[in-house]
């Protein structure tokens, strides 16, 4: 019988959601950029730098990253060849001092 935490990971991997795994507080981040040369991602975690977590293309052709997390509310966007871009799958924006908006995850 799957456990909760289980089915839950599965229904998020298969929306492309964010998931938390284990209890280190894994993140995995997944963009969908089939066509995208690089991908890296940048939030409030890493200081907002645009280079620092570049993401690995998958077989599949989306691009991933595993991130350790504390407790916390983070906000994150995605660099897809040198522009910025939202994560279509999260469930929570805030609007920045850009005019965009960013994605917003809860670590627990």
């Amino acid at each position: 019988m799957a456990t909760l935490q289980t089915v839950n990971k599965k229904v998020r991997a298969s929306l492309g959601m964010p998931q938390m795994t284990g209890g280190k507080h894994d993140v995995e981040f997944i963009c969908h950029a089939s066509l995208a040369k690089k991908v890296f991602i940048a939030g409030n975690f890493n200081d907002w730098n645009t280079s620092s977590k570049p993401m690995k293309k998958a077989k599949d052709g989306t691009w991933r990253i595993k991130l350790k997390l504390t407790p916390g509310k983070y906000e994150y966007k995605y660099i897809v060849d040198e522009a910025w871009a939202f994560d279509e799958s999260c469930s929570e924006l805030v609007p920045n001092s850009f005019g965009t908006d960013n994605c917003v995850i809860t670590v627990h």
